[in-house]
């Protein structure tokens, strides 16, 4: 089989040293469609230096992008890529994390579960620093076809959406550079760039990074429920549920909770079409 489970888990994690400083920051944010208007004050906590905080998601981009599918290449995982998609992202901040720092990040396979027509594999990411832990990441990577080999199912994060109205309902509206915006700060994939790669995938056009999306919902969820805030974030994830292109709006559905914020996400020009589902964020 081209996964084995076993020897997958049992590997020895990667480890590798990273660094950023503001301007990878910055760039991150304006990635997200930071700084619009530019000179208002409560965007310039995410694109000015002097006031300058981080976006726990950033987690998914510090070492130019590596956490995502830094443990592709284990032991035991021998897949065809284009068979891959990336199912969903957890990202969990143990502490605020800083403008500029160096960590050292290991990788490492910490599941494979069984779901019949497919697999999916959970890369986990941890980044530390001389001051203890930073975060930790966790990808869900879903394998077409390599199901079947006898191991768990998994748990089912599924969430039930609320019955009721959201209490709050922005929108979001995708520059049509977006995705070359924020290719710069690790993800080089064409299918967010050249036509003619995304036509080869099946697109009309290039599609939006699943992450930049993951970015936007989260700064969206702060700027409007956690008075901007990021020190207030503890643990965000979400279930990649469908496409997104530059140009589009995002409509974002928030409910509160007890220190959780449930949110749907989708394409308003598409019928709402489902973009990210299963989504929470926990905070202070």
């Amino acid at each position: 089989m081209p996964i084995d489970a076993s020897a997958a888990l049992a590997a020895e994690p990667r480890r590798a040293e990273i660094g950023w400083d503001h301007k990878d920051v910055q760039l991150y944010h304006l990635g997200l469609g930071a700084g619009t208007p530019a000179t208002d004050p409560d965007e310039l906590r995410y694109t000015l230096e002097s006031r300058l905080q981080v976006l726990p998601c950033f987690a998914t981009v510090a070492g130019a992008g590596t956490a995502a599918f830094g443990g592709m290449g284990a032991p035991g995982i021998d897949v065809d890529l284009a068979a891959v998609l990336h199912g969903g992202q957890t990202v969990r901040v143990h502490r605020p994390i800083p403008v500029t720092g160096r960590a050292v990040q290991t990788s490492k396979v910490a599941a494979v579960y069984d779901k019949g027509k497919a697999a999916v594999i959970v890369l986990r990411t941890e980044a530390s620093d001389d001051d203890g832990p930073l975060w930790t990441n966790d990808a869900e990577i879903f394998v077409r076809g390599e199901g079947g080999f006898g191991g768990e199912r998994g748990p089912s994060d599924r969430l039930t959406v609320p019955e009721q109205a959201p209490d709050r309902t922005v929108e979001r509206r995708i520059r049509e550079d977006q995705a070359l915006l924020y290719r710069l700060s690790g993800d080089w994939n064409p299918l967010h760039a050249d036509p003619a790669f995304a036509k080869l995938a099946g697109f009309d056009r290039p599609i939006l990074h699943g992450l930049c999306t993951y970015g936007m919902t989260l700064k969206a969820v702060t700027d409007t429920l956690l008075e901007g805030d990021v020190s207030r974030i503890t643990a965000y994830r979400t279930r990649f549920a469908g496409v997104v292109f530059p140009g589009e709006t995002l409509r974002i559905r928030m409910w509160t909770g007890d220190g959780r914020v449930q949110v749907t996400v989708t394409a308003v020009e598409r019928d709402d079409a489902p973009v990210l589902a299963d989504t929470l964020v926990e905070h202070s």
